[in-house]
């Protein structure tokens, strides 16, 4: 059972997840041979400030 764990900047709309976990998924099920049912997808959302690029938050960046 393939398991794909996604850590992503929080702001994105319910739309633009929906899209990843299918072409994810789709993409899996191409390279993999496996079956859809036999996927799962984990979507984690960061705020900005609880990620660091160097010693930078992403909020202070934006």
């Amino acid at each position: 059972m393939p398991i794909i764990n996604v850590q992503m900047l929080s702001g994105r709309t319910a739309e633009q997840k929906e899209q990843l976990i299918r072409e994810l998924a789709e993409g899996t099920i191409r390279a993999l041979g496996v079956p859809e049912q036999a996927i799962r997808i984990l979507l984690t959302e960061v705020e900005p400030q609880h990620w660091g690029v160097g010693a930078i938050s992403k909020a202070e960046q934006q």
